[in-house]
């Protein structure tokens, strides 16, 4: 049997602040400047995105594309800015209402 990670996107609070520090020197880069969005797999922070400029820290020792991923369609969603799927929707009206019925 597989097992499915669990994975939480979150904001990152003050008590996060030595985890971004920790996460950035695995990463080889500066901390992250701004306000930061985590992505933890497994109960682990595996990657933080800066809500300020967009710059990603991640673990280089694990595959981290698709969290930060994650990262990055939450960002958009919390600026307001439809994702693909939802511009779709828009191109697409009369799929969209049924859809919402079916």
């Amino acid at each position: 049997m597989m097992h499915s990670p669990t994975i939480v996107i979150r904001l990152a609070t003050t008590a996060d602040r030595s985890t971004l520090s920790n996460l950035a020197e695995l990463d080889s880069r500066h901390p992250l400047a701004g306000p930061a969005m985590l992505a933890e797999v497994d109960g682990t922070v595996r990657a933080a995105l800066d809500l300020s400029d967009g710059s990603v820290a991640a673990d280089p020792f694990v595959r981290t594309a698709e969290v930060v991923e994650m990262l990055r369609l939450r960002a958009r969603r919390l600026e307001g800015q439809p994702t693909r799927r939802v511009r779709a929707r828009l191109r697409h009206p009369r799929r969209a209402l049924a859809s919402l019925r079916a």
